[in-house]
């Protein structure tokens, strides 16, 4: 991918520039990235005399809860841990109210536990053993029952680290290195920091002078926040959050991270969370990355995987950078370098998916099924308003739900004795060619009587005369054409309306990364 524009980097810089000199930042650093590289770098302030780098460290905070959640999924995916599991079967020892909850919970901030350790403010002093930090944790430490709420907990993230070293034998520094950060060439992310490096400082509200604020290793609480890296470095994990995981973990695994598991702002819906990955919606994207804070340091990392962007900062201040300053950046991007579309190219033709294409119903819900680039088919509703997904072709020749309300159900096409596909079949719902198509195994069965204009027949009603003009009903022919008054309805001066249009089939469901 070639660099952004000229006007495009001034544009960046410049709000960069703006953050760095109203935030009071001691240093400010700023990239974006496309298609897995790293296409624009923009930093203000210095660190020891200099500009910041690419290559200078910076503190991340909590973006270490993603590393240490990948090497957790890994586990999953190999079959050594559950996500149902509760956490003292991984982490023996731990008290009522904090062994029960499970992997996901931890993963996804909603197991209820305390949101910090016992004892001192841990991010400014010498950690604790991981075995002083099981014996501390008692009832108390739950909050809120699991699963009811999210509730951020460092807590959570300190056991899932203990959790990694178990089942690896080693640290979960040395697992996090060995099998994320070795594969992905992010050589300059440490657990120490490592020359150049930025050194933290809190700035005073009421004065421009500084605060060196402590550093230290976090021991067992590390894996909540421990990790120092570049801005070259995260660009590659913003890569990787968006969908280019190379060798480390399936890309469909850090979809399901990318999930919405809870969301943080009730029906607002601007934050939320997966499975060890932060979620923002901003100016219709939706993100997915981490925002990380230590005593004198500020990062964070969004990434899209719709269009494969993202973009970081780094700064070395207790506070002072804007919620803004990303998005504001995203939008900049928007405006000066919009993304193009991917061109439209004919796919090889599959005769034995095209018969299936077209208009299915669901009784009278009109829905259509096509084929996508890809692979696989997608089922929406006619206009697209209602209950759709794409499906994912299986080896026994079923179709398994991707999305939705349709999410991990079975669609089954049923044949007839001639081989043409009679119906679908999606996990007991009956989908036929026309709407309560006589000819197919809709259960509960289809009226003999068929359509027509009225809700019930005359002889289904009784006698009287509150009943005389009970023959308004039409044929079941005329739902053909217009349709045609019985002479007592004439007579009575009653109009006939009109059947709308045919519905104009529209298929909106596209494939669109989760």
């Amino acid at each position: 991918m070639s660099p952004v524009l000229e006007s495009t980097a001034r544009a960046l810089l410049r709000r960069v520039a703006v953050e760095q000199s109203q935030g009071r930042l001691p240093s400010l650093t700023a990239a974006v990235v496309r298609d897995g590289e790293l296409a624009w770098f923009g930093a203000r302030g210095r660190v020891e005399g200099a500009a910041p780098t690419p290559l200078t460290q910076y503190r991340i905070g909590s973006i270490t809860k993603s590393l240490v959640a990948v090497v957790v999924m890994r586990l999953r995916d190999e079959g050594r841990v559950d996500l149902l599991d509760p956490v003292s079967k991984h982490v023996p020892g731990l008290g009522i109210g904090v062994g029960e909850v499970t992997v996901a919970q931890l993963l996804s901030h909603t197991s209820g536990l305390s949101a910090e350790s016992p004892g001192q403010w841990w991010e400014r002093t010498p950690g604790m053993s991981a075995e002083e930090l099981v014996a501390a944790l008692g009832p108390d430490t739950a909050k809120h029952r699991p699963g009811r709420r999210y509730h951020y907990s460092n807590v959570g993230f300190a056991l899932l680290g203990e959790l990694v070293a178990r089942h690896r034998g080693v640290s979960w520094a040395r697992a996090v290195q060995e099998e994320i950060l070795r594969p992905l060439g992010m050589r300059d992310t440490t657990t120490r920091p490592r020359a150049p490096h930025a050194h933290g400082y809190a700035v005073h509200p009421w004065a421009d002078v500084l605060l060196p604020e402590p550093e230290h290793d976090a021991l067992a609480m590390a894996p909540a926040g421990q990790l120092w890296s570049t801005p070259a470095d995260l660009a590659r994990w913003a890569a990787f959050v968006a969908g280019d995981t190379g060798d480390v973990l399936a890309p469909a695994t850090v979809a399901e991270m990318r999930e919405p598991a809870t969301v943080d702002d009730g029906d607002a819906w601007t934050g939320g969370y997966g499975l060890g990955l932060q979620l923002a919606r901003a100016n219709g994207r939706r993100l997915a990355g981490h925002t990380g804070s230590m005593p004198g340091f500020l990062a964070t990392v969004w990434a899209d995987p719709s269009d494969r962007v993202g973009v970081l900062f780094t700064a070395n201040s207790t506070s002072g950078v804007s919620r803004g300053l990303l998005t504001d950046l995203l939008a900049i991007l928007d405006q000066h370098e919009p993304r193009l579309p991917e061109e439209w190219v004919p796919v090889a033709d599959d005769a034995g998916l095209l018969e299936l294409t077209g208009p299915w119903y669901w009784g009278p819900s009109a829905y259509v099924l096509r084929l996508l680039p890809e692979g696989g088919v997608c089922l929406n509703t006619v206009g697209g308003a209602g209950r759709a997904s794409r499906f994912a072709a299986q080896a026994d020749g079923t179709w398994l739900g991707l999305e939705g309300y349709y999410a991990g159900e079975t669609l089954r096409v049923v044949r007839g004795p001639d081989g043409s596909p009679s119906h679908l079949d999606l996990n007991t719902f009956v989908f036929t060619r026309t709407p309560y198509d006589p000819r197919a195994k809709v259960p509960g069965g289809v009226d003999e009587g068929g359509w027509r204009s009225c809700a019930a027949s005359a002889a289904a009603r009784p006698a009287g005369p509150a009943y005389t003009t009970s023959t308004r009903c039409t044929t079941r022919g005329a739902i053909s054409g217009t349709p045609r008054a019985t002479p007592a309805v004439a007579e009575a001066g009653s109009r006939t309306r009109p059947l709308p249009a045919a519905a104009r089939f529209t298929a909106v469901c596209r494939s669109s990364p989760s």
